[in-house]
């Protein structure tokens, strides 16, 4: 036997406690690599460990639901570091940029949104869309949404599908985007089968949102409550709880509204959302001081140009009118912003300038933006804008657009309220201001005042009720006939009826058929033979 056989009969060295060290690492950096290119990165189901920042981020990103600042900072941070030394690997830029989109949504900085573009589209050019690139395309339609280009998201949105009608993340998109687009039928068909695929936070928050918009609040509260059970994290359960304190306030029960908000703070102090909220329900409560606080914290938290405008309108309904002036101005700044950024911002502007800078803009503004989206937001403040430069009878086609579907809005029914008041519908404008304040009656400082002056001013309609309902003149029972005695058992039979003639039958007209039969003859009477 030679010296090479003899060497490969040699038994093998034992592995060093080193060795064996070298292997097992090799082995744990592989699953952290496998695992840090998920979304949603997976975990031995024996281990009790909680879950990390990072892990709990990468989770709630992958999953569509709400994550916290803390986390999503950890997140961004960890895929940075890493696509530095592997810029290459396009499943981590799909992370990061749906980490950078969630920050945006977070915090309202449309400065995140290009960061978020530019991390997809690099993803998508690594990993291309038709080879399956499914987390970077769920991004760029969630982005597309966020911004308020609903039209890009559902393109986005239909091509997920297309590669995979199975495939749940498409859902969410299209119900997003649907529902921006003013497709509510597709919206709720789209919400219906995402709850067939996934139910959880992700669909019972679209589930909620569909059956608001049909004016369905019942439903709409039971789905909110199904995503309190579903949410596991603290920033999922303070979004749900802000979601059920928006439904409390629009029915009208500012109290109901605020421990919701404050329920949500306590649960996530950083919720910038329930902030508002609960400045929009202490000014519902009378507590303006207080809700001016709250609004001024909101806005250095999140300069949402919405709530700018509620606290501008708030200032103004406080006398403060130098104050107002400012939040305004920040509203013009932050949604020029935001425009800067591609963030659509055209139905707030378009409310702003009708109501405090000039409507003929406002008309130009949101005419262009209903040939894009038609949604019930759109319309009501296009016929709003058109109220306000005067043009109050085609004002009242799109007034009557963004209540046809019943979705139960205080402002919406007071614009439509005073377009029919402006037209000279009494009747159509005293329903719709007692429906404005009888589903909020505090719906705004501003408007709600205006409201019960403008039903004030209606009056009640004349008395007797509307024309042709009461009768002329008294009503007088009527004599109905008393039934004639039966005849005695000894009263004469009735003559017998004439035979037919042998010539043939009768010329009397034959009954018409389907006429009732003759009675029978009453009891004791003698029968014809």
């Amino acid at each position: 036997m030679d010296r090479i056989e003899e060497e490969a009969l040699q038994p093998a060295p034992p592995v060093t406690f080193t060795g064996r060290k070298t292997v097992v690492a090799a082995a744990i950096a592989v699953v952290l690599v496998a695992g840090a290119l998920l979304i949603r990165p997976a975990r031995p189901a024996d281990d009790a460990r909680p879950p990390g920042p990072m892990e709990r981020a990468a989770s709630a990103v992958g999953m569509g639901a709400p994550a916290s600042a803390v986390d999503l900072t950890a997140l961004v941070a960890d895929r940075e570091k890493w696509l530095e030394a592997h810029p290459r690997d396009d499943a981590s830029w799909a992370v990061l940029g749906a980490a950078y989109l969630e920050q945006g949504r977070r915090t309202a900085d449309p400065g995140w949104y290009p960061k978020a573009e530019k991390a997809l589209k690099r993803s998508l050019e690594l990993r291309p869309a038709e080879k399956g690139n499914v987390d970077a395309m769920t991004g760029m339609g969630s982005l597309a949404n966020a911004r308020g280009d609903f039209g890009t998201g559902r393109k986005w949105g239909e091509l997920l599908r297309a590669q995979g009608p199975q495939r749940w993340t498409a859902y969410p998109v299209l119900v997003d985007a649907y529902t921006g687009l003013g497709d509510y039928k597709n919206a709720e068909t789209a919400m219906q089968r995402l709850m067939d695929l996934r139910p959880g936070v992700a669909a019972y928050l679209r589930a909620s949102q569909v059956y608001r918009d049909r004016g369905w609040r019942e439903d709409a509260a039971m789905a909110l409550e199904s995503a309190a059970g579903a949410a596991k994290s603290p920033a999922e359960k303070a979004y749900v709880l802000y979601r059920i304190g928006e439904l409390a306030w629009e029915r009208g029960d500012p109290g109901e509204a605020l421990r919701q908000y404050e329920a949500a703070l306590r649960t996530d102090p950083a919720q910038a959302d329930a902030l508002g909220g609960r400045a929009r329900a202490l000014a519902g409560l009378g507590r303006g001081g207080e809700a001016v606080r709250d609004y001024r914290m909101a806005l250095g938290r999140a300069p949402v140009p919405r709530l700018a405008l509620e606290l501008g309108e708030l200032l103004e309904s406080l006398g403060r009118r130098q104050e107002a002036r400012a939040a305004y101005e920040q509203l013009r700044t932050t949604a020029a912003r935001g425009t800067a950024q591609g963030v659509n911002e055209e139905v707030v502007l378009g409310l702003y300038e009708a109501e405090h800078g000039d409507p003929a803009a406002a008309v130009r503004r949101l005419r262009e933006e209903w040939t894009r989206h038609k949604s019930m937001q759109v319309a009501d403040a296009l016929g709003w804008a058109l109220h306000k430069s005067g043009d109050d009878a085609a004002a009242l086609e799109y007034a009557k657009k963004a209540t046809d579907r019943g979705m139960r809005s205080a402002d919406f029914a007071y614009h439509l309220g005073v377009v029919e008041q402006g037209l000279g519908d009494e009747a159509g404008a005293r329903r719709h201001l007692q429906e404005a304040l009888r589903t909020n009656p505090e719906f705004s400082p501003v408007r709600g005042p205006l409201a019960r002056e403008a039903l004030a001013s209606v009056g009640q309609p004349p008395p007797g009720g509307p024309e042709n309902m009461q009768p002329r003149v008294p009503w007088v029972p009527v004599e109905l006939p008393t039934a004639s005695p039966s005849p005695s058992p000894s009263a004469p039979a009735p003559a017998p009826s004439p035979s037919p003639s042998p010539s043939g039958p009768s010329k009397a007209a034959p009954a018409a058929s389907g006429s009732p039969r003759p009675e029978p003859a009453p009891s004791g009477s003698p029968a014809k033979r």
